[in-house]
């Protein structure tokens, strides 16, 4: 069963307005997965509320997901309120309105001719058990590729668990480079040593993460491949547990965003039947240290220009990378010190970010050549 739950214990706190005031736009243009695909049978509609919207989701005749807006052109019915798939499109619950996937308005009851109107959406894209849009003015230059994990069957399912925040998007990405946040919430004996790769809208940070789990002491290595805004795929590997965390995040509305986490655990090759002991494990290691996360992000600020040390480079590197996905118009003051123009989208590494943040390695970490795919 997914364990899915929503943080809101500190609601009594009293909230400075600063932490919902933001420089950046809302949202950073990209892809988000909105759905599993399992969450979208045919026949059904689902209904959304993602980047302020009021959506929908259905499967068409020929079984591709659709995510269009919510509300009929013709007098503002919410189509996931009563309304349901008729032949591949989505009836409106009030007057019949029917529109496919693409939008169109294909059937107008008592009309002389159908309405040339149609429902706002999103370029979808469906893989590794996900429905994914596109948010952006332009069509996508770029995609998200397949996760292996989500059919390979060296996995278990997934630990599916999603929670809300009030926090920018961006902040919930900069979590991952953010190195000394390691030892007070996730029992790192030291800052987190990170290698920074990125590539146009890929982005990749690797390094190893040591911790005391149940009295042992574990040593795992830690790849964070990231692409884009919104979907990140973190692959850890140790001698006890290994297992792919698929970080999904999205904006809900102008204060708030939504992270959905799918753990992907290794089955233990000779000891296959011990998965759901290890399922367990985790679950009793990792979920609150996830919930003590969101207690902070409710009610951190947004610092443009945060006072780093010097080991805390992660921070300003991902803010570099990530300026990318903000409308080229986006005044250089609110990109704060990221120091390259929003809305570039380079072919290959550029400036600093070729180069390692950090350059003390162990040999099993190897020559830090990192291939973005």
């Amino acid at each position: 069963m997914p364990l899915r739950r929503r943080h809101d214990k500190l609601a009594a706190l009293p909230r400075d307005p600063r932490a919902d005031d933001y420089p950046m736009p809302t949202v950073p243009y990209g892809w988000y997965a909105v759905l599993r695909s399992a969450e979208l049978r045919p026949g059904e509609v689902v209904s959304l509320h993602y980047f302020g919207r009021a959506l929908i989701a259905f499967r068409g005749a020929d079984g591709r997901a659709a995510v269009r807006d919510a509300h009929c052109p013709h007098y503002g019915a919410h189509l996931g309120a009563g309304g349901k798939v008729v032949d591949g499109t989505v009836e409106c619950p009030f007057h019949g309105w029917r529109f496919g996937p693409d939008g169109r308005c294909v059937k107008a009851p008592f009309a002389q001719r159908t309405p040339k109107v149609s429902l706002g959406g999103f370029p979808v894209r469906e893989h590794s058990g996900l429905v994914f849009v596109h948010a952006g003015p332009d069509d996508p230059s770029w995609e998200v590729p397949e996760i292996p994990e989500a059919a390979s069957r060296r996995f278990a399912k997934p630990i599916d668990d999603t929670c809300r925040a009030r926090i920018h998007v961006q902040e919930m990405r900069e979590n991952i480079v953010d190195e000394s946040h390691f030892h007070f919430i996730h029992g790192q004996s030291e800052p987190l040593l990170q290698d920074w790769r990125s590539n146009g809208p890929f982005a990749e940070a690797r390094g190893r993460i040591r911790r005391r789990v149940l009295g042992r002491d574990i040593d795992n290595t830690f790849d964070a491949f990231m692409y884009g805004p919104g979907v990140m795929v973190v692959r850890t590997q140790g001698p006890v547990l290994s297992l792919t965390a698929v970080a999904l995040t999205t904006p809900v509305d102008d204060r708030t965003s939504e992270m959905r986490m799918l753990y992907y655990i290794r089955k233990p090759a000779r000891f296959p039947f011990l998965t759901p002991a290890l399922k367990v494990v985790f679950r009793t290691q990792a979920l609150g240290e996830v919930r003590e996360e969101l207690r902070i992000w409710d009610h951190k600020i947004h610092r443009p220009h945060p006072i780093l040390l010097p080991h805390e480079k992660g921070i300003k590197a991902l803010r570099r990378w990530y300026a990318q996905f903000y409308p080229s118009g986006l005044p250089r003051a609110q990109s704060g010190d990221l120091g390259s123009p929003a809305g570039t989208r380079s072919s290959g590494p550029t400036g600093s970010d070729q180069v390692f943040l950090q350059r003390r390695r162990t040999p099993a970490q190897g020559n830090g050549a990192i291939e973005i795919k």
